[in-house]
Parts: structure tokens; C-alpha cells; sequence
């Protein structure tokens, strides 16, 4: 009897489908414009950073699951399994605000990636005696901070170091020890040095000062990772996720420097190429630079 019914349905809406083809599809496509080419692309676009972003997370699983739950509701519609669809029906009003619970530490990251802006904007509105005052900064914090790195590297004497950009990292600085001290290499090695007493946590430095050490930072919970990453990786990995902080991390077992950006990590650095790199990833300067050298010309005034 079941079978019969379902084979009945299934009869039915093949038999209908030219008409179903040509109200839901031919018609809309009528009146294709301009304005729905670019919401197509729109929505393509921000379909495809939701997947780069969710797919090496337990999100990724999360939409593997509601995919499968969202078919299942569409064919117990079609094959007319009225228990199966209450149950999925009621499901889906409940399971949303479960889903915002369970998975709240992606949603907040994927909010936080959102919001930061654009980092390339700000070098445009500068005067170029802003850009070189600037550049003159990056060269002598980003030297500093290398030597220290090369330095910590040889005698293996472990280090994480976080630079912040456009995304604020007060959370975290208010977990360590603030300083607010020039960059140096002497300071930064003496913060990493074995049993000082900010040594286990990370430096996170803030318009060109070693702005707090000791800090805590969110590990990562990338599925996949190798093994042999120990802490400081994760760590490093953990902050790239939620914002648009670049991190060095010294390892303490091998001595090898590695880099940390938008949740990716190089490893196997040298000190040049770690500079070429800091360079790089510095030299688009945010519109807070502005902010930055007004502060320095005052001190120097």
C-alpha cells in the first residue's frame, strides 16, 4: 500500500514537471536583469568565503549535516512521510537556536572576520611624508624584532609574538602584562628568556611598542593539524582565525621560526625571509597610521 502511494506521488509530480518548469523557472527567467546578475554574484561571493571559512573547522561537518537534514525534509514533503516531516519540522524550530548555542566560537569568528576592514585603504589618504615617517618605523621595529627571532631561534629559547593590525586585540592584552615599551631586541629576548616571568606567554605589540607580555591567546580548533605543532602553533593559529594578526613563533624543541596569517602557518623561516615577509604583510598601512605618527611627532616635540 505504501509502495503503491509513494510510486503514485512520485507519477504525479513527473507528470507535472513541464508546467512545475515553466512557472518556477522559465517565467522568473523573464525578467532577468542586470540587478540579478550582480545579487547572483554577490551571493556566489559570500556562498564561497562562508565555505573557505567553515571547511576546516566543525562547521564544516555542522553544513554537512543540515544539507542532509534539509534533504530529507524535501523528499518526506514529496513522498508525503507526514510523521518523518513533523519531526523534522519541529526540529528545525528549535535546532537553529541550538546550533547558535553549540557553535557559538565560529559564529564570533566569523563575525570578527567580517568586521575587520580594509587594511590597504589608509596608505592611500596619506601624504608621503607620512609613508616615509612610517616606513621608517616599520624598518626599525621589523629589524628588532628579527634579530631577536634569529637570536631566540639559534639557543632554541621558545617565543610568540603577535602584531596587531587592523583587529583589536584588547582581550588578549588585558590577559598579560602591559608595558607599552619600544621595540628592541634586548627586550624581547629578555621577555622570552627561560624562567623569566613573562616567558610562557605571548608579546603582542601594538603600534610599534611592545604594548603587554605574558598574554593568553585562544588555541586553534583546526581538525587535520600535525601532531608534532605544539602549543605556541596552535596558539599563534588560534589568533590568525579570529583576526588580522601576524604572529612569530620560535620553537623551543628545533629552533625553527614560523609565521602565522589568517589561519595558515609557514614554517621554516630564516631571518631574512621572515623580514621580507613582515614587510610585506606591514607595508599596506591602516588609516590608524595616521594616528600612529601624530603620536610620534608630538613625543618628539
Amino acid at each position: 500500500m505504501w509502495e503503491v502511494r509513494a510510486t503514485n506521488t512520485i507519477v504525479e509530480f513527473f507528470a507535472d514537471f513541464p508546467e512545475f518548469f515553466r512557472t518556477y523557472v522559465l517565467e522568473p527567467l523573464s525578467g532577468f536583469g542586470i540587478i540579478d546578475i550582480i545579487d547572483i554574484l554577490i551571493l556566489t561571493l559570500a556562498l564561497f568565503a562562508l565555505y573557505k571559512f567553515i571547511r576546516n573547522r566543525r562547521a564544516g561537518k555542522l553544513a554537512l549535516g543540515l544539507l542532509l537534514f534539509m534533504l530529507v525534509l524535501v523528499l518526506s514533503n514529496i513522498l508525503q512521510l507526514r510523521a518523518i516531516g513533523y519531526l523534522l519540522q519541529n526540529f528545525y524550530q528549535v535546532g537553529i537556536l541550538a546550533i547558535i548555542i553549540v557553535f557559538q566560537p565560529e559564529l564570533r569568528a566569523a563575525l570578527e572576520k567580517v568586521g575587520n576592514t580594509s587594511f590597504i585603504s589608509g596608505i592611500k589618504n596619506m601624504a608621503s611624508g607620512d609613508r616615509r615617517q612610517y616606513r621608517a618605523m616599520l624598518d626599525a621595529s621589523v629589524n628588532s624584532i628579527c634579530n631577536a627571532v634569529a637570536a631566540m631561534s639559534k639557543h632554541k629559547v621558545g617565543a610568540l609574538i603577535v602584531i596587531e593590525r587592523t583587529t583589536k586585540l584588547g582581550e588578549y592584552i588585558g590577559s598579560g602584562t602591559r608595558l607599552d615599551a619600544k621595540i628592541s631586541d634586548e627586550l624581547i629576548q629578555n621577555i622570552f628568556f627561560k624562567n623569566a616571568p613573562l616567558h610562557d606567554g605571548a608579546v603582542i605589540i601594538r603600534d610599534f611598542k611592545v604594548c603587554a607580555a605574558g598574554c593568553f591567546l585562544r588555541i586553534s580548533e583546526q581538525e587535520g593539524l600535525d601532531s608534532a605543532l605544539g602549543t605556541r602553533h596552535r596558539a599563534a593559529l588560534g589568533v590568525t582565525e579570529v583576526s588580522d594578526a601576524i604572529v612569530i613563533v620560535v620553537s623551543e624543541e628545533t629552533g625553527k621560526i614560523s609565521l602565522a596569517v589568517d589561519g595558515k602557518l609557514r614554517r621554516g623561516l630564516d631571518r631574512e625571509a621572515l623580514r621580507r615577509d613582515l614587510v610585506r604583510l606591514m607595508t599596506s598601512v591602516p588609516a590608524i597610521v595616521r594616528k600612529i605618527t601624530d603620536k610620534e611627532d608630538s613625543i618628539n616635540e
